[in-house]
């Protein structure tokens, strides 16, 4: 094969890394087009004022252990949506801190809710969750739906991990399109945490 012919297989190799690449990445910004009122702040972290939140949309299902779970059981409560993967190592990465949160805020009206993407089956999930010690349930979304759910702009399915705060009226407060320290989680959940 002439170094010509290869070229056009090496960019789309090139390509194809790339798309792979990106679909689990520890930064990003930008959940696409549409408008979706959110202000984005030095740290990474898009907020939304009060009054120009957009509802969170259905989200319930099956979880990665085999019951049933609706998001929207939880209204009264601050909810935290975390987009992720058994097979994103920033998911990893982070894991345990959502845990460590998620047990400190639970008594203040804090529900975490994972929505596992894109693993082929529940095998893989169950165990990233017994590993790292997830303990609050997980939906379990292996072709994206429930990420398309949300309005135009406000997810990007190539931003894994991702994650949400809902006020307690069920709408978005604010977002992140990357991997998250403990430090970044708390300041994005105590804005929230705080209204009355």
């Amino acid at each position: 094969m002439s170094a010509a012919s290869r070229a056009p297989l090496t960019i789309a190799g090139a390509a194809v890394a790339a798309l792979v690449l990106s679909a689990c990445s520890s930064g990003g910004t930008s959940g696409g087009g549409g408008n979706t009122n959110f202000v984005m702040g030095k740290d990474g972290i898009a907020t939304a004022d009060k009054g120009e939140r957009a509802a969170a949309p259905d989200l319930s299902g099956e979880t990665v252990d085999g019951k049933r779970l609706d998001v929207a059981d939880f209204k009264g409560k601050v909810v935290v949506l975390n987009v992720w993967g058994s097979w994103c190592p920033p998911c990893r990465a982070e894991a345990p801190d959502f845990e460590k949160v998620s047990q400190d805020l639970k008594s203040q009206g804090v529900q975490f809710v994972g929505i596992n993407t894109r693993d082929t089956s529940t095998s893989p999930a169950r165990a990233f969750e017994k590993q790292y010690g997830v303990g609050y349930q997980s939906l379990y979304d292996p072709t994206g739906k429930l990420m398309l759910r949300f309005g135009r702009g406000t997810l990007n399915p190539q931003a894994i991990p991702s994650t949400l705060v809902l006020d307690r009226d069920g709408r978005i407060a604010a977002r992140s399109l990357s991997a998250l320290s403990e430090e970044k989680l708390r300041k994005m959940i105590s804005p929230v945490l705080a209204e009355k």
